[in-house]
């Protein structure tokens, strides 16, 4: 059984499916994988870009059923010190190696082994599977298939997002929003610089208005113990602007995210960093300006303790619960009234996004071991 996942596991990492680029060869290779098994599968293109996702199903045709996802891009290797190639599969010391192995190419690769024992089973309910693609650069690629998405999924009991916990179940974790914002000064020369609104001035008192936005989330914000970080944070991580030193820079961008609690409503934090680019704006009079623009969001997750599908993933996985610090697509199952929580294979903080990046193969049977239980729960 382990071998057979790891065969699969070998082909996808061949696969260079690096967020920049075309994921289509392994879409073609997944697609043939479930269709020679009888799986009703459809391709759901990208409108823009040479990428795709998939829905695929087995079993009885219905709106209930169990779904299972995950995303099928990784992240870059470039600038990374590998020891190995990245893209072939190799094994030492009860370890696979490659780029995606845990993030999350296993879990994929245990989907379709799981998919292969499906196709020989009589199920009593639909098993269903989400392919996704642009998920390490904002959950894009899951936004943009929804509308066609959602009709085709209908409404499973359960949904389990496979990205790395170690196998434990995770109930939680932050959404985010990211914003760019553009600020706008007055440009003249540097020896005549009080006379001109300086955009970097205006940059940097955002940044500091932000930062006392920060300060208060963090004393007075709500809070959730179950977090590394218990509340929500507010992080500015890109900031440009000015063209040469004797010149009054009239322009800069900054980008900077918020990164969610469940109780924190986002639209209310949006709304203060709104009303706070407005205030530093003013103080500098008619010459300074900044626009906020939002770029990209995905929500959080917040599965209670006491929901079933927590209780019966437990059972099926042999673990506890817990709550991660990245970002997954389950808080748009959620969304859509599917009981959801995220558990597969492989640790985020551990092994994932580095060099040299490796999945326990004792994790990867785990996984294996999880999915047969739930196909055996699904033939009674």
């Amino acid at each position: 059984m382990t071998t057979r996942t790891e065969d699969i596991l070998a082909r996808l990492i061949a696969f260079d499916t690096v967020s920049a680029k075309s994921n289509l060869a392994l879409i073609d290779h997944v697609e043939d994988h479930l269709t020679q098994r009888g799986f009703r599968v459809k391709r759901i293109d990208d409108p823009d870009a040479p990428k795709a996702g998939l829905y695929a199903e087995i079993g009885p045709e219905g709106t209930g059923g169990v779904l299972l996802s995950a995303h099928t891009d990784v992240v870059p290797v470039e600038g990374q010190d590998w020891t190995r190639d990245p893209f072939a599969l190799t094994q030492a010391d009860g370890r696979l190696y490659g780029r995606g192995t845990t993030d999350m190419k296993g879990f994929v690769a245990a989907m379709l082994r799981a998919a292969d024992a499906a196709s020989h089973l009589a199920l009593s309910e639909p098993l269903k599977l989400v392919l996704s693609y642009d998920e390490e650069v904002g959950c894009l690629g899951i936004a943009r298939m929804l509308d066609r998405l959602t009709p085709l999924i209908g409404a499973p009991r359960l949904a389990i997002v496979g990205e790395p916990t170690d196998m434990r179940v995770a109930i939680g974790h932050k959404g985010k929003r990211s914003y760019r914002a553009t600020l706008r000064g007055e440009a003249g020369h540097s020896a005549m610089a009080p006379n001109f609104v300086n955009a970097l001035n205006v940059a940097a008192d955002f940044v500091k208005a932000l930062q006392d936005m920060q300060t208060n989330l963090a004393r007075n914000g709500a809070q959730d113990a179950a977090f590394d970080v218990p509340y929500s944070t507010v992080h500015v991580g890109l900031l440009s602007g000015g063209r040469a030193l004797n010149i009054v820079p009239d322009h800069a961008e900054m980008t900077f995210e918020i990164r969610h609690l469940a109780q924190d409503d986002p639209d209310k934090l949006e709304q203060q960093i709104t009303d706070a680019a407005t205030r530093v704006a003013m103080a500098y009079g008619p010459g300074a300006g900044i626009v906020v623009d939002r770029l990209w969001s995905y929500p959080g997750l917040d599965t209670p303790q006491d929901a079933p599908v927590v209780a019966e993933v437990q059972r099926l996985a042999g673990n506890g619960t817990t709550k991660v610090a990245f970002g997954t697509e389950a808080g748009f199952f959620d969304a859509l009234g599917i009981p959801t929580v995220v558990c597969g294979p492989g640790s985020m903080s551990g092994q994932g996004h580095k060099a040299d990046e490796y999945l326990l193969q004792s994790e990867l049977q785990a996984c294996d071991a999880m999915l047969d239980r739930l196909l055996h729960a699904m033939t009674n």
